[in-house]
């Protein structure tokens, strides 16, 4: 595998690079997992059909894209609350 350079501020490599050798990882090793890890756009649409189809199979839950909005504005509000606590 060929390396790349990113191109970042450099508190947030001294930040990255801490969290990583609190993890007993180089940087460079950090990243790599770390990006083995995150989701692409894609993937979560992907991963959340899944999830609704499930839903859907299981328990009939099928809300439509306005229910969706509501339901995601919602849960914004309360995650903004519990963060305020």
């Amino acid at each position: 595998m060929s390396d790349a350079n990113v191109r970042i501020p450099a508190d947030a490599r001294d930040r990255l690079a801490e969290i990583a050798a609190e993890e007993g990882l180089s940087l460079r090793s950090y990243l790599a997992r770390l990006a083995d890890t995150l989701l692409t756009p894609a993937e979560r649409a992907e991963r959340a059909e899944k999830a609704r189809a499930v839903l859907r199979k299981w328990n009939g839950y099928d809300p439509d894209e306005h229910e969706q909005a509501e339901l995601d504005a919602e849960l914004d509000r309360r995650m903004t609350e519990a963060g305020a606590v």
